[in-house]
């Protein structure tokens, strides 16, 4: 049975290209994620505003990656003329230029915004890759866009902090992921310390998507065997975490809203914050602990 478009419940949704381009003249905001800005300039979907991701995050009292202070993030909401309810479509891709991008930038400015208090984000399966595959029309004009008063709201019961994150993992309600690729969970990353937090179960944020196309969700029967094969499980409280809290807003998204689980959390400053302490163990190797 084909899925119906937007789809899934709550404040995020996921859109096909068929979908946008039927939608295309309507009351939406498109953002356009790109890894740079120059893949913006020389193509985008039309009516799409450019917006970097890198602007959300700054170090704090040293920790890099941090989320910036909610005046800046209302600042920058109301420059790009978002309104809390207005749908905002966001997408990502390669990138014509450099070719640098990941995938990652569309599920991390869609959980920007939600932590910042939009209540309406559609996520386009697949991105402007996809789009392009498709042959579908883009554009290098840009649109002209009136500033809001978007008035920010921080969604704390999204995250856990650093304190309540050590008090909480290791209980037996408690799920903690880590979306990292597995070589860099089981061994040394660019981090002071090699491996992975305590009792955290690797899952790689790539393993739910397309091998070619990593902004391309798997068909849900794939991903179901993912999770069956890690026994995650819906009546736990799920943290998801990974190397700077990036690569775990796709899972976050994916269980909160794709797979509608109800407990889900995102431990934002994840492995980065965990070794900024001297004092916290790590492991190396496969096993959580």
């Amino acid at each position: 049975m084909a899925k119906k478009y937007p789809y899934g419940r709550g404040i995020v949704k996921w859109v096909s290209t068929d979908w946008l381009e039927e939608h295309l003249e309507e009351n939406l905001m498109i953002l356009d994620t790109q890894p740079d800005i120059h893949d913006y300039i020389q193509e985008h979907i039309p009516g799409a505003v450019y917006i970097s991701e890198k602007l959300f995050r700054v170090p704090y009292k040293g920790i890099p990656g941090k989320y910036v202070p909610k005046e800046v993030a209302q600042a920058l909401f109301r420059r790009n003329g978002l309104k809390p309810d207005v749908p905002v479509v966001v997408y990502t891709g390669v990138g014509p230029v450099k070719g640098w991008g990941d995938g990652l930038e569309q599920t991390m400015v869609a959980y920007t915004l939600i932590r910042f208090g939009h209540n309406n984000v559609y996520i386009l399966d697949g991105g402007i890759d996809k789009w392009k595959e498709e042959g579908k029309k883009l554009t290098k004009e840009f649109p002209k866009i009136e500033e809001s008063n978007f008035k920010v709201q921080v969604r704390k019961e999204f995250y856990v902090e650093y304190e309540e994150f050590k008090k909480i993992k290791d209980r037996e309600d408690v799920i903690l992921l880590d979306a990292r690729p597995a070589p860099v969970y089981e061994g040394q990353g660019p981090w002071i310390k090699p491996g992975h937090i305590p009792g955290a179960i690797n899952l790689p944020w790539a393993n739910f998507m397309d091998a070619k196309n990593k902004r391309l969700l798997k068909p849900d029967k794939e991903i179901q065997a993912i999770l069956d094969a890690s026994k995650v499980t819906p009546d736990k409280t799920i943290i998801c975490s990974c190397g700077t809290g990036r690569e775990a807003t796709n899972e976050f998204l994916l269980f909160k809203y794709y797979l509608e689980f109800p407990k889900v959390k995102i431990y934002e400053g994840s492995f980065t914050e965990w070794t900024a302490y001297p004092e916290n163990p790590t492991v190396v190797g496969k096993n959580p602990r």
